[in-house]
């Protein structure tokens, strides 16, 4: 979600507070309680209807309440996996005869398993019956994708004017959305609730292909994108935090179809989804359309909550690469969860150190000293729901260190520390708290996926407008006391790249 920083610096500039006041005032919590409808359904889904009605347009988001953090040892990446598998069709849409192309993905799996079940094998595998076992498999990859209609879920979707088809997934959560005009609504609830129903395995390891090549892409051939893999590894030795959402290597060469099945029989509940519906809709006419389509996804039972908390700290770990690339420095401090009744108190804190020109980090690292090109800091990496870590990262410029920048970090912690933060700076982030709230309205979209996230993670959409009230709520006192007790050495996971010079 873009931040618009500029927007927010005139504002903030010329009497910010008061058009921050006068906009907020028609767009405030009081304004939509009688604009949203929440209904949980007999088979445990939440639904939310918002009512805009300012174009004729909607905007939808379906939150799972499933991610990284939900895997099995030695199936990561398996969350992630359904993100690409979510448009590939039903067993009406995508195929040329679903009846034939159900056989052929049956066979793919039997012999994919076959194949897995004799490279495995603890006593040493026979190197030409994999050989053949594997060709076998891909075989019947071949055979099944001649009856793949390819694309004709999204291009279903465009044909009736939809835009933004897509998805995500991180160690919290999995998500899908997209918009439509408002009277190609029913087709929605269709379309969305055939997805839902049950996954079709179609053409399941040719995207796993694409995932490890994500991973080539995004991880593997990025110095930084390694350095960061490590530091969550290195902070976190007991919970799922520490594992990549894309997937461990070996992972993604291993999980079959049959796990992933396994997987979204678990998490893929109704019980464990939250659907919202923003845009030009009538609650009375949408709710019972979302009840008919909706409700004839199976009842099941939402999955038991993580048990595993990470152990406290009690030294400073550090991880160090040589690579011919750029130097980064990054470093991330235990803190609790989105739950806590300091949450705010840190995002009062990532707004002081970290946004706009006016941020402590900014100013001294760039503005002042110039040995960073950027520096920053924030909560919630990896994710928000459990403990996590608050970060801090700074890209030295050319001739300077990733040590230098790391020094520069600390000194401004240590300010924060030992002084309180400014009558100025307070009011400030408090203001900006505001302009991120309206940002936040500002389209069906984003809003769709705030109201669905904060309805599934707090049990009420209202925390959008809430965390407002809270970071008005925090003192200088409060930053002070969050400060000293959470940056500290020993609480402390650093990672650095340091430049090799090419050699």
């Amino acid at each position: 979600m873009k931040r618009h920083l500029l927007l927010s610096a005139l504002l903030l500039g010329f009497g910010s507070a008061t058009l921050v006041s006068q906009n907020a005032g028609a767009q405030d919590l009081a304004s939509f309680e009688k604009r949203t409808t929440v209904k949980t359904l007999p088979n445990g889904l939440t639904v939310i209807i918002v009512e805009r009605p300012e174009a004729p347009v909607f905007s939808y988001f379906t939150h799972v309440d499933v991610g990284g953090s939900q895997e099995a040892m030695g199936q990561t990446g398996l969350a992630h996996m359904f993100e690409h598998m979510a448009f590939k069709g039903t067993d009406k849409i995508g195929t040329k005869n679903f009846a034939t192309e159900k056989v052929l993905i049956d066979k793919v799996e039997k012999a994919y398993l076959a194949y897995d079940a004799e490279r495995r094998k603890p006593q040493g595998s026979d190197p030409k019956k994999v050989e053949s076992l594997e060709k076998s498999w891909r075989d019947s990859i071949a055979e099944a994708s001649k009856q793949v209609v390819a694309n004709e879920f999204g291009e279903l979707v465009d044909r009736n004017g939809g835009v933004g088809l897509n998805a995500f997934t991180n160690s919290d959560e999995t998500g899908y959305f997209y918009s439509l005009p408002s009277n190609r609504l029913e087709l929605w609830a269709y379309l969305e609730s055939e997805r839902s129903k049950r996954p079709v395995m179609r053409e399941f390891y040719t995207e796993r292909d694409v995932v490890n090549e994500e991973r080539r892409m995004r991880t593997d051939s990025r110095p930084v994108g390694r350095m960061l893999e490590q530091l969550l590894a290195a902070a976190f030795t007991a919970h799922p935090y520490g594992r990549p959402v894309v997937g461990w290597p070996s992972d993604l060469n291993t999980w079959s179809a049959t796990d992933a099945l396994k997987f979204w029989e678990t998490h893929y509940t109704p019980a464990n989804m939250a659907i919202a519906v923003v845009g030009d809709v009538k609650a009375s006419e949408a709710l019972p359309m979302l009840e008919s389509y909706f409700g004839r996804l199976p009842k099941g039972a939402k999955p038991a909550p993580l048990s595993t908390v990470e152990p406290k700290q009690f030294a400073e770990r550090q991880v160090i690469m040589k690579e011919a690339s750029q130097p980064w420095y990054a470093e991330g401090y235990h803190r609790p969860d989105v739950y806590d009744k300091d949450d705010a108190v840190y995002d009062a804190i990532a707004d002081l150190m970290s946004t706009g020109r006016t941020a402590r980090l900014y100013r001294a690292l760039v503005r002042d000293k110039k040995i960073a090109a950027a520096a920053g800091g924030f909560s919630g990496l990896p994710g928000r729901k459990y403990p996590h870590l608050f970060a801090f990262y700074a890209m030295p410029t050319p001739g300077n260190s990733p040590q230098q920048v790391r020094t520069a970090i600390h000194e401004e912690l240590e300010k924060l520390k030992n002084s309180l933060v400014s009558d100025d700076e307070l009011q400030m982030v408090r203001a900006r708290a505001k302009m991120r709230l309206l940002n936040s309205l500002s389209s069906n979209q984003s809003l769709a996926i705030a109201m669905a996230t904060s309805q599934q993670r707090f049990g009420d959409w209202r925390e959008v407008f809430r965390r407002v009230d809270r970071i008005d709520k925090v003192t200088k006192e409060d930053i002070q006391r969050v400060a000293k007790a959470v940056f500290i050495d020993s609480n402390r996971t650093a990672a650095w790249i340091e430049s090799t010079g090419g050699k």
